[in-house]
């Protein structure tokens, strides 16, 4: 799938990296940046945010929140560092955006490799 954005000044293509029916990250190559359609916002990234926003994600430990049974709120704040955007999101939506990250991560190591063994075949 292939987004155009028209906006004052120019018009950027977005590529859909992957999707899901919760959420969806697409990549600009014309701005060098991914975009984050996740939990009712479009948030923009660059890669080195990306990578930070994968990490915040992946160090949720999701199993000791559900066997917590304690009355704290199952509730979490995504914050990254030199990066404009903070998540609030329930355990669900943690789910949620972990799959769409994984799955992005993935269609880029995928496409990595396609280009490399592309570029080798044409040497």
């Amino acid at each position: 799938m292939v987004t155009t954005l028209t906006t004052d000044s120019q018009t950027s293509t977005w590529s859909d990296v992957f999707s899901t029916q919760n959420g969806a990250v697409y990549q600009c190559d014309a701005e060098r940046c991914w975009y984050v359609d996740f939990a009712g916002k479009v948030a923009k990234f660059d890669y080195r945010c990306l990578l930070k926003l994968k990490k915040a994600v992946y160090n949720v430990d999701i199993e000791a929140k559900l066997l917590d049974s304690s009355k704290d709120p199952d509730v979490e704040i995504i914050f990254i560092c030199a990066c404009d955007h903070t998540y609030i999101l329930t355990l669900l939506q943690i789910i949620a955006l972990k799959e769409i990250l994984e799955g992005t991560f993935v269609m880029l190591q995928l496409n990595n490799i396609i280009q490399d063994r592309l570029y080798r075949v044409a040497l």
